[in-house]
């Protein structure tokens, strides 16, 4: 999972941003004492924030889109970059000044840069009351206790079972059309500028059936399009225990049989099949990870979307060993080919790109950029590298590349994209593509918003369509960010 740099509204391929849980005469019947949540970082953490909601409604806190009106207050936040620690630490300096005017205010950090920091963030802000780690959520009613008793209370505990399968996320300023669905927790990928996988623990899934249950209560609810969420979702793997077969009484006690093994690519098909009108897509794909069974899976229903978000971070091989992604330039160019033969030319592709990796030359940069070039992604997000404290990266290599030498790459990284995202947009030109609406757009209440099957936003007059229905809309003009049409009958 990867940041953007700005808070955005949240949309599906958006990777950053505050979430304002919304109030409403039903939520502050359930309780006297009001939540307020913000978010930050990637998909995960929106869909934890959910989570948090569900745990704390559970212990009579009303959720509120006001942090004044608060009594609690939660940032769960992101440790992938150091931009985004400082944008929790600025937030922080404005509700120290709001806890000055009521002291008692509860704040708490949740997240990556809390499991990171863990007792130091107590020492460093005086402002928070409470540090919990992503797998502690359930344990955060009996934080609050200690809290209020005037304690400080921390659990930064890592799991290798927690993926709260049971609990019902509460859907914090959903559009009531699109939800996340987390399917796994943790990483097992040791990439050497990650912080995650010290941050999140390892890799565990989550019961396949609590998925799909999960997807189904969202479509009986009007949702229409769900996002399977996990750091490495192509590794996605469960296998139950099976019943135990009866034996006689003097036979040697049998170990219960498995289950079959769950892939990611049956995980898929399960949710696929729940309704044609169900829209599915996912997030994120490792190169090392996808595999055929996927694609094949992706191309036979009509409702997987056909977009991946496929992140390389350096078109060099010798940057890629550095940086241990598992696998070099012909791998991933790959995997690029076997995306396109199977699911065609209109399959959005999407990246992560880094600039200014340890030791990276000019012509290794070059390299990442002619891989641009090769590929022609939809979009990227894309990013100077920074060196986080406690990764592998931090402990072995010297981050040597000077900022404006990073900068300069990173700028001609972003200007490369701008253009083949432009390029990539005006294949639509004159086609008429299938939207799921999403809501107003965010220019002028006369035209609606929604994206395609390659995750891409279009806009168009608003006429008396609503939100949450399909419609065919043919695409007369682009920008390089945003599909401009009509809505035809076909």
């Amino acid at each position: 999972m990867t940041p953007i740099t700005e808070l955005t509204i949240l949309q599906p391929a958006d990777k950053e941003q505050i979430d304002l849980p919304r109030t409403s005469e039903e939520e502050l019947a359930v309780g006297k004492k009001r939540l307020y949540i913000e978010s930050y970082g990637c998909q995960m953490n929106f869909a934890d924030s959910e989570i948090v909601a569900a745990v704390m409604r559970n212990a009579g806190f009303a959720t509120t889109s006001s942090a004044e009106e608060a009594d609690l207050i939660f940032l769960n936040t992101c440790a992938i970059r150091d931009n985004a620690e400082q944008k929790v630490r600025n937030r922080l300096k404005h509700l120290t000044g709001l806890k000055r005017q009521k002291p008692e205010l509860l704040v708490g950090m949740l997240g990556c840069m809390a499991e990171r920091l863990k007792t130091k963030l107590l020492e460093e802000e005086k402002v928070v009351d409470i540090v919990a780690g992503p797998d502690a959520y359930r344990d955060i009613p009996k934080l609050v206790e200690e809290a209020e008793s005037g304690q400080k209370a921390v659990n930064v505990f890592l799991s290798r079972e927690e993926t709260y399968a049971d609990i019902s996320p509460i859907r914090l300023n959903s559009n009531g059309v699109t939800a996340f669905v987390s399917i796994m927790r943790g990483c097992d990928n040791m990439c050497s500028f990650c912080v995650v996988p010290f941050t999140r623990g390892r890799e565990r899934s989550r019961d396949p059936h609590s998925i799909v249950r999960e997807a189904q209560e969202l479509f009986d609810q009007g949702y229409r399009e769900v996002t399977l969420l996990g750091q490495n979702v192509d590794s996605y793997k469960w296998q139950g225990a099976g019943s135990e077969e009866p034996v006689a009484a003097n036979a040697m006690p049998q170990a219960p049989s498995l289950q079959p093994l769950v892939t990611f690519a049956n995980l898929l098909e399960m949710v696929a099949q729940i309704h044609p009108d169900l829209r599915v897509r996912f997030s994120t794909s490792h190169p090392k990870d996808i595999t055929d069974d996927v694609l094949h899976t992706m191309a036979r229903y009509e409702n997987i979307c056909k977009y991946i978000h496929l992140p390389a971070q350096s078109g060099n091989s010798r940057v890629l060993r550095l940086m241990n992604r598992t696998y070099d330039r012909p791998w991933y160019i790959g995997k690029i080919d076997r995306i396109r033969e199977i699911l065609g030319e209109d399959c959005g592709i999407s990246t992560d790109m880094i600039s200014g990796f340890c030791t990276e030359t000019e012509e290794e940069h070059q390299e990442s950029l002619s891989l641009m070039d090769y590929v022609r992604y939809d979009y990227a997000y894309m990013f100077a590298y920074s060196e986080r404290p406690g990764t592998l990266a931090a402990k072995k290599y010297t981050d040597d590349i000077p900022e404006e030498v990073k900068k300069r790459r990173l700028n001609e990284i972003i200007a490369r994209q701008l253009e083949h995202s432009a390029e990539r947009n005006q294949r639509h030109i004159g086609q008429v593509q299938r939207v799921l609406i999403e809501g107003p757009s965010k220019r002028s209440d006369e035209f609606l918003c929604g994206r395609n099957d390659q995750n891409k936003m279009v806009v168009f007059p608003k006429g008396d369509h609503q939100k949450g229905q399909y419609v065919n809309v043919l695409v007369t003009e682009c920008t390089s960010a945003t599909l401009i049409g009509q809505v035809v009958s076909h």
